[in-house]
């Protein structure tokens, strides 16, 4: 024995790093509808271009739905008012543009604009770009969540 501790053994062999642990989450209070916290799924917006540039293609939307340009299409169409909860969509794909009638499509594409992958916010002001425009997103009404 040399100092106090004998030679040949691990004196702490019962540090953090062997007792880290993963763990898998495999629910979730969104979508819940019944209960304490309720989450309810509101709508689930998403839209395929397929090879078509998505900028190019809501832009024709808005001028084969009557409309001069994006912010008269955003005051005139009927969009959530309250701020929502977002998840992406990975189970399916989202339906092609072409597969939707105008307004539809319209629709989904004014949702998603208000949009990032976390949150809707009718406060926010419209943003177009490739990437939130490629969205798939189900939507969650967040206010029972703190009850």
């Amino acid at each position: 024995m040399t100092g106090g501790l004998a030679l040949g053994y691990d004196a702490n062999s019962g540090g953090p790093r062997s007792r880290s642990r993963v763990e898998h989450i495999s629910s979730t209070l969104l979508g819940a509808e019944n209960g304490p916290i309720h989450c309810p799924r509101l709508l689930e917006v998403g839209l395929e271009f397929g090879l078509d540039d998505p900028l190019v293609v809501v832009r024709d939307l808005v001028r084969s739905c009557g409309y001069d340009d994006e912010v008269e299409a955003r005051r005139a169409v009927a969009l959530p008012v309250a701020a929502c909860i977002c998840r992406p969509v990975t189970v399916v794909g989202p339906p092609r543009v072409a597969s939707l009638p105008p307004d539809t499509a319209l629709f989904q594409a004014l949702v998603l604009g208000l949009c990032t992958p976390w949150q809707y916010d009718p406060r926010r002001p419209l943003l177009w770009t490739r990437t939130s425009l490629r969205r798939h997103l189900s939507l969650f009404e967040g206010q029972g969540f703190y009850a």
